[in-house]
Order: C-alpha cells, then sequence, then structure tokens
C-alpha cells in the first residue's frame, strides 16, 4: 500500500510540472514503421489532442512477419524537454494484455530521426507500463520515437505477450518542454548558457548537455586548453602554426597562417614537392641532388647539389671549377681560364702549347719551336736577310746592264755586233770542204735558287 502510494505521489508531481510547461507535439508531424488496414489508425491520431482517437501498427511477435515497430514525431526544431507522456489503448477488462503487449518499449529522443544516433530517454523494464504512461526526460531534440520489439530467439519475461497479435496502439502523446528556444526553468524564462551547442540545456537547472566545439565545463564557460579544440576538446591541434602558436580553440585553424614549409585550413598538408617556405609560394632550385625536393621549410638542398652548382639552395653556378660542390678547378691552360661547369672541358679552346678536352695535352709540334735555341733562331734570321739582298743585288745588276746596253744602242746605231775579233780569227782560212768537227753546245742556263734557311 505504501508503495502505490509513493508511485502516486510521483505521478502527481510530474503532472503538477508537466502542467507549467508547453505542449511541443501537438498537431505535429508523426509517422509509423507499417499501418493497420483502415483509415483510422494514421500515425497522426497520437498527437491530435483526442484521446478517443488511436493510432495502430500491424501486430509483431512470433506468427507475425513484423518483428519490430516505430512510430516518431518531428517536433519541428530543436527543443528543451521536460517529459514525455503517452496514453495507451484501453479495452475494458483486458487492462493486463494491453500492458503487456506494450510492455518492453523504449524512448529515443534524435536531432536527425536516426534511432541509432539518438538519445536512450526510457527503457521499460521487466514490470508492466501503465496504460496512462508518464516519465520524465531532461535532453534536447527534434524528434521523438516510441520504439518496441518481439524478436524471435529471445526470452521476454513470462508477463510479455509473445503472441503474433501484438498491436501497437497510442491514443495521445504528449512532449513537454520549453516552446522558445534557448531557454530553460519552470517557466521557460531563463536563457541557457551562450555556449551550449544547439543553444539547448537541461529544462530545470540550465546545465549544458553537450558543448560548442572549443568549450567545456558544466556551462560550457571555460575553453579548451592550449592545443587542444573542438567538441568536448578532444582533437588536438596539428601543430604546424606561424612561430608555434596554439590553433583556434574552435576550429584548430592557425589563425596567423602556417609554418614554412606547411599549408592548408589547419596547416596539415606538408608543401608539394618542389615548393617551400611560406604559403609554399617558392620553388626549388631544381639543382638538388633529389631533384625536384628540396627541404620544404628552408629550400636548402639537404643532400647536395648536382654537378655544376654550388651554395646551400644550388642555385649558383661554379666560377673557373666544375663538378660536384664546384671542388676542381678549370684548367690554367683553359682561354680565359672557363670551363664547362659539369665535365671541365675547356669550351672556348687552349691556350697555345695545349690541347684536349680539359687542355691537359702539351702540344709536340709547339714544343720543337719552342725547344730551339736563340742562336738557331738568330742565324735563321741572317739566313733570310742574306738571301733577301742577294736577290735584290742580283736585280739591280741585271737592271744596270739592262740601261747600259739601251744607252749603247742609241749612240752606236750602225754596229750590228759590237764583239771584239781576234786577229787569228781573221787570218786564217776554213778547209773548203771539210766538214766541221765543231759541236755546238747546249749550256744551261745557271738559275738563282732559294737558299733553306734550315
Amino acid at each position: 500500500m505504501t508503495m502505490n502510494y509513493f508511485r502516486g505521489f510521483l505521478l502527481f508531481l510530474c503532472i503538477v510540472f508537466t502542467l507549467a510547461y508547453d505542449d511541443l507535439s501537438y498537431n505535429k508531424n508523426a509517422s509509423q514503421s507499417h499501418t493497420f488496414p483502415g483509415p483510422e489508425y494514421g500515425a497522426g491520431n497520437a498527437v491530435d489532442g483526442n484521446t478517443a482517437t488511436c493510432m495502430r501498427t500491424e501486430p509483431i511477435g512470433r506468427t507475425s512477419p513484423y518483428k519490430t515497430v516505430w512510430w516518431k514525431v518531428d517536433l519541428g526544431g530543436v527543443y528543451n524537454i521536460y517529459s514525455v507522456n503517452i496514453l495507451f489503448k484501453n479495452y475494458d477488462g483486458y487492462e493486463s494484455r494491453q500492458r503487456s503487449r506494450f510492455a518492453g518499449f523504449s524512448l529515443y529522443v534524435s536531432n536527425d530521426g536516426d534511432i541509432d544516433r539518438s538519445f536512450l530517454c526510457y527503457k521499460d523494464g521487466p514490470e508492466l507500463p501503465l496504460l496512462n504512461f508518464s516519465t520524465t526526460c531532461f535532453t534536447s531534440g527534434r524528434y521523438v520515437i516510441f520504439y518496441n520489439e518481439r524478436l524471435d530467439g529471445v526470452a521476454y519475461p513470462v508477463e510479455y505477450d509473445v503472441s503474433g497479435s501484438v498491436l501497437m496502439e497510442l491514443c495521445e502523446v504528449v512532449v513537454n518542454g520549453c516552446k522558445m528556444h534557448e531557454v530553460y526553468g519552470i517557466n521557460c524564462d531563463m536563457f541557457c548558457p551562450n555556449n551550449c551547442r544547439y543553444n539547448t540545456c537541461n529544462i530545470q537547472n540550465g546545465d549544458c548537455f553537450k558543448c560548442k566545439p572549443g568549450w567545456t565545463g558544466t556551462f560550457c564557460d571555460m575553453v579548451c586548453d592550449g592545443g587542444w579544440y573542438g567538441i568536448n576538446c578532444t582533437q588536438q591541434c596539428i601543430g604546424h602554426c606561424l612561430n608555434n602558436v596554439v590553433c583556434n580553440h574552435v576550429t584548430g585553424q592557425c589563425e596567423g597562417g602556417c609554418a614554412a614549409g606547411w599549408k592548408g585550413y589547419q596547416c596539415e598538408t606538408a608543401c608539394n614537392n618542389g615548393t617551400f617556405g611560406h604559403g609554399c609560394i617558392n620553388n626549388c632550385s631544381g639543382q638538388c641532388i633529389d631533384e625536384p625536393m628540396c627541404n620544404k621549410q628552408t629550400g636548402h638542398c639537404d643532400r647536395g647539389c648536382k654537378p655544376g652548382y654550388t651554395s646551400a639552395f644550388c642555385n649558383e653556378s661554379c666560377v673557373n671549377s666544375y663538378g660536384k660542390d664546384c671542388r676542381y678547378p678549370c684548367s690554367t691552360h683553359c682561354f680565359n681560364g672557363t670551363c664547362d661547369i659539369f665535365n671541365g672541358s675547356c669550351v672556348s679552346g687552349c691556350v697555345d702549347g695545349f690541347i684536349g678536352d680539359k687542355c691537359n695535352q702539351v702540344n709536340q709540334s709547339d714544343v720543337e719551336v719552342l725547344s730551339r735555341s736563340p742562336d738557331d733562331k738568330q742565324e735563321d734570321t741572317c739566313s733570310v736577310g742574306l738571301s733577301i739582298s742577294i736577290g735584290f743585288n742580283a736585280l739591280l745588276i741585271i737592271i744596270i746592264s739592262v740601261l747600259i746596253w739601251s744607252h749603247y744602242r742609241k749612240e752606236h746605231p750602225g754596229d750590228s755586233c759590237p764583239c771584239w775579233k781576234s786577229p787569228v780569227y781573221e787570218k786564217s782560212t776554213a778547209p773548203v770542204g771539210q766538214e766541221s768537227t765543231y759541236q755546238e753546245l747546249n749550256i744551261i742556263e745557271n738559275q738563282y735558287q732559294t737558299i733553306n734557311p734550315n
């Protein structure tokens, strides 16, 4: 008897507080898993304010093809909820049967209507429920879902009806809470803390059910610890913010920008290969050994340069040197002292006396000339001078002779032969008929030859 009085007192208190809150479910959109044939059993009958009209689903149970059943109401927005009242269908003389049919049901509250992501507000135990049922439900949400089942292979309490005729009949469902958003209290006149998620809170004391990202505490009035952000402050900053500044406690964003070598909303992405620096806007030189890679923070070629290049960035060509790290000097016999920065070949040729790609071979023909003594060179010079002098004098003699002959011809034009005759020749007689034994000599004209200085 005492227990019944206690339960009655609790029900009285529930009714008193319920009357102080708003009916959030009246004439709102409702739906159900399957409907019993007939126009009078629709889901909306449970929120029309008329206890004489009830919704009804197809039966569930061992002999029924249906094993589960659900009904839900869309409140049209996220509200702070205080309680849920359900009036089950009653038939005179069949109260126990009806209670055994409804036994084991659950109530969920959801923001999106998906039962798998819902908050369990109530789960019926082994005791049979009252046909006029009420429970507090201190949460917030948009959808209130009624669910029941009779699964094969599950051992239910003996009081439960598990036959194939377990009908779900709800005559009225009332969801009580505050119609105004963001408020709580028995008169719905106090505002929830600013950082409560969805701006909803416990309708009795204002505690936040959840906090907005970046906030924590009972009233969501404390920011996340440094280096943490997001819902419930469970996400850690990436750690690549400029100057090691911690990220935004709400979004995780690096508000001052990213450290060198990183990019992205949260500086979570390394620069693409071939780029480096703040914002990844600089290009690597392309002369690193690991082309096209360079250090994504500094742009340096950490493993060195390709042959022909030097400096930390490998962006400077070798000067008068070549090879890896420009460690090999160009040959001193290269013309102008320059050579190919990769292989050291003398691209402009060699100085006199040297040959080869790198001008490192002595030219032997030049060596013979260079090895001769100064006296030999002077003798050669004198020989050339003497030859020139003799030739010039001979030419002068010929010219003078021609001039004298020309003058003589002018002075003695009648002389046919100015030759001298010997007296012996004049007195001698040649034998008659005797054949001359004189043979004319063929004298080859003497020619001047050039003196070879060698």
